[in-house]
């Protein structure tokens, strides 16, 4: 691959394991330029290690491939000079400032007008008036902002982001997705790992990753199509409904949702004969609906296996 090519990464066959436990197994995927590439998945199922791998932080144990023109394998260290990597856990100094912060992740980075460098973030994520604040005292929106900032700095070409908004507030959040989109729509590649359905939503692409195992990849609306299940929603006297259909042949899910019921399989033949003594009482409604990628998520877990038990 070349670094005109307008794919980002292109992966084959990556395998990674950990003190015997294979934490990503056989995993191919492409990545294309610019996009918003989202990873879904269980809590501890590979998908940070499987993004560091992507883009050569890791080095697999088998498999091949490119990230931005480079060898995964070969070229790690030409990779990691062009990657901002954004946490989960707020990792700048808390005792300095906005403004000294962003200046000295400026400086580390050979930036040749770190101040310069500082004040055009400062205004282009919103933060004038807070450059002498501590960053410790910051709200963690705010705290978000500078660190999507200090990350950006360098202009990477790869934007990694672990679950960057767990905790934030839900206007910070749509705040934070809003400069995501402005990024990658200026050529940056952003892969995030997310818990949130909005957010997995607002990605180009995701790939729903369980225990090392690639499940399902594509636009929300391929992964939707792929998944093949049939959901009814039901409203009205719900007690007990979902405990009596838990199990049943065909249900592979059955979740609540506010007021109503989700129930959804993807044996339709033996969903609706498990749903069909239910379908005649009286106070319930049933409704067949279009399957939500909450639901596809659900029934992807319910069908996982934690290869770590």
């Amino acid at each position: 691959m070349n670094g005109d090519s307008d794919i980002a990464i292109d992966v084959k066959g990556l395998t990674k394991s950990f003190g015997g436990r294979e934490v990503v197994h056989d995993l191919s995927m492409q990545v294309k330029r610019g996009s918003i590439y989202g990873f879904l998945g269980p809590n501890g199922s590979g998908k940070t290690t499987t993004i560091r791998i992507l883009c050569g932080l890791l080095t697999p144990d088998s498999g091949e491939g490119t990230c931005l023109g480079y060898d995964i394998l070969k070229d790690s260290e030409k990779i990691k000079r062009q990657v901002g990597y954004m946490t989960q856990r707020f990792s700048l100094y808390q005792d300095l400032s906005v403004r000294e912060n962003l200046e000295f992740v400026a400086r580390l980075y050979g930036l040749t007008d770190a101040r310069g460098a500082a004040r055009d973030m400062i205004s282009r994520l919103g933060l004038s008036g807070r450059e002498q604040q501590l960053a410790g005292e910051l709200s963690g929106g705010w705290k978000q902002r500078l660190a999507l900032g200090a990350c950006t700095l360098p202009n990477p070409k790869l934007l990694l982001l672990d679950e960057p908004t767990a905790g934030v507030d839900p206007k910070a959040r749509r705040d934070f997705w809003n400069e995501i989109h402005a990024l990658a729509a200026e050529g940056l590649t952003v892969l995030v790992s997310t818990h949130y359905m909005d957010e997995a939503e607002r990605c180009h692409e995701i790939a729903y990753i369980a225990y090392g195992h690639l499940l399902a990849h594509g636009t929300v609306e391929e992964v939707i199509a792929k998944s093949a299940l049939t959901t009814y929603t039901v409203t009205g006297e719900l007690s007990g409904l979902a405990a009596e259909l838990t199990g049943k042949p065909g249900v592979d899910m059955v979740a609540p949702f506010g007021t109503s019921l989700h129930v959804s399989g993807r044996d339709v033949a033996a969903l609706e004969a498990s749903i069909a003594p239910w379908r005649e009482k009286s106070g319930l409604h049933w409704q067949k609906s279009a399957p939500s990628l909450e639901d596809v998520f659900i029934e992807l877990m319910g069908r996982s296996r934690d290869n770590f038990q």
